[in-house]
């Protein structure tokens, strides 16, 4: 045999096994010693190979010279992983060997589980609401038909329910949005200051009726940043109305604007806008998963409360547009502290 097989194997950018037509792996790159071990060269493919549905792809190919493809599924000691093996035959010294190779397609794995975990978690919330219409509607065609106080409160019930589902429905259409937007980064000058004032006075009412004392901090001097205007302020309206629902009554919000400085993790000019609440913080194993969509600390409560389980996971994506970073800082008892950092100035993505 001459070398030309191995040399071009060696360049393949992804992990390769050439097989001999005698079934003894002929060669391997660098990519597949690391996936595979090393000293495998000269051993028949059976005992270097172990999954079955491999080794039956490699037997069938080397057998009908018919290319196949199959998964090789693996673990790096922290995250599975899975691979998609084609098997092809390839002519060595007038004979057929089988050529291996393995691409990495753990990325696309993971993103249709989340497709079918989001759908599965949308079915979910939206199945709990429906039922309970559909519930009250039997009832009133039904025993409730001509009873006017059970047709009020039943009234009352499903309107709060369809309710439910509009935020639900208004939350999933502005996370797609604002997913499809992330790749572009907004550059229009918005004044934080303003910002804040206007998420203060709308929900002012809300924090007055949760008996939450709601207060606003912002330098003397304007703060501007390249943004976008109404999704800075949907992230601090979904942080600060949080707060408010989940601080208890007689706790205190603040939403404060700090001055440009230095920012360690933008590597760069940035300013910090905190959401502090003195409620009954969030316990930390609980902080990692916070902007998971449909997550939630406490499931019940926040249903009760009109959560969707998306508010958070749309501050995230906003932020990310704005190329800035979210912190979570919280203490069983003590409150919890949302720090959004934004940079300064617009740079070259």
């Amino acid at each position: 045999m001459t070398a030309a097989p191995r040399d071009i194997l060696m360049v393949l950018g992804i992990p390769a096994v050439l097989i001999a037509p005698d079934n003894r792996i002929f060669a391997v790159n660098a990519a597949a010693e690391k996936l595979l071990g090393k000293n495998i060269e000269g051993r028949h493919f059976i005992t270097a190979l172990r999954q079955p549905s491999l080794l039956d792809s490699i037997e069938q190919t080397q057998s009908d010279g018919t290319r196949r493809e199959t998964r090789y599924l693996t673990n790096d000691g922290q995250h599975d992983i899975t691979y998609r093996v084609t098997c092809g035959p390839v002519p060595m010294q007038g004979k057929q060997g089988t050529l291996v190779s393995f691409e990495d397609i753990t990325p696309m794995e993971q993103a249709g589980q989340m497709r079918r975990d989001f759908v599965a978690n949308v079915s979910h919330e939206l199945r709990t609401p429906l039922t309970a219409l559909l519930g009250f509607i039997e009832t009133l065609q039904g025993p409730a038909r001509n009873d006017a106080n059970a047709q009020d409160r039943f009234l009352s019930i499903m309107a709060s329910e369809a309710e439910r589902m509009n935020r639900l429905v208004s939350d999933l259409l502005s996370l797609s949005r604002v997913e499809a937007e992330e790749r572009v980064r907004p550059v229009d000058p918005v004044d934080l200051g303003a910002v804040m004032q206007q998420t203060r006075h709308s929900l002012a009412q809300l924090a007055s009726e949760a008996g939450i004392e709601l207060d606003v901090y912002v330098p003397d001097s304007p703060v501007i940043v390249p943004g976008d205007a109404d999704q800075i302020r949907q992230v601090l309206t979904n942080l600060v109305e949080n707060a408010i629902k989940y601080s208890g009554r007689g706790s205190f919000v603040r939403l404060s604007l700090g001055v440009p400085d230095y920012e360690t993790r933008l590597r760069g000019s940035g300013v910090r806008i905190e959401v502090t609440d003195t409620g009954q913080g969030i316990d930390v194993v609980h902080l990692p998963r916070l902007t998971e969509r449909f997550y939630r600390v406490d499931s019940h409560r926040s249903r009760e409360l009109g959560g969707t389980g998306l508010g958070l996971a749309i501050v995230k994506h906003i932020v990310n547009r704005h190329r800035g970073r979210l912190l979570v800082e919280s203490q069983t008892g003590k409150g919890t502290t949302f720090t959004v950092i934004l940079p300064m100035e617009r740079e070259e993505d």
